[in-house]
């Protein structure tokens, strides 16, 4: 085991690392970053209902799903980082393109984030809003079903 030793951290606001649902919507047309959803596949296809109040079902249209829960250790721990790696190029992405996490509020997407930081990904942002907003009834488009 570990012992923590204190120490003083002082965070540094980074806006490169975070997209706004207006800079989402424009790479739909661009594509220049990969969009990877951390929530369950269910809610990534859209088969399984949204915990959220009035959210639709489904993801952002074009992006990659990897659980969050499937990169975990039955004891919480991350797994090793050669299963972690094998995890994400399962998942299709492409690791010298940038990647844009999301999940369904911004908080499992900031796993993925990590993840990919300790595997050296370092073009890594975060979609704060996520589904809570993205899925909002309104004109933003979605799909749903197995990705194409």
């Amino acid at each position: 085991p570990v012992t923590p030793v204190p120490a003083r951290f002082e965070a540094q606001f980074a806006a490169w690392r975070v997209r706004s649902r207006e800079q989402i919507l424009a790479n739909l047309a661009e594509r220049q970053e990969q969009v990877l959803d951390a929530r369950a596949p269910g809610r990534f296809t859209g088969t399984l209902p949204e915990p959220w109040p009035g959210r639709r079902r489904g993801r952002i249209p074009g992006s990659l799903n990897l659980d969050h829960a499937t990169l975990m250790n039955a004891d919480g721990t991350l797994k090793p980082p050669s299963e972690l790696r094998a995890l994400v190029d399962a998942a299709g992405i492409d690791f010298e393109r940038p990647i844009v996490t999301s999940c369904g509020s911004g908080i499992t997407a900031c796993v993925l984030a990590f993840v990919l930081e300790r595997l050296g990904h370092t073009r890594t942002a975060v979609y704060d809003g996520s589904w809570a907003e993205w899925g909002l009834p309104g004109d933003l488009p979605i799909e749903t079903g197995a990705p194409r």
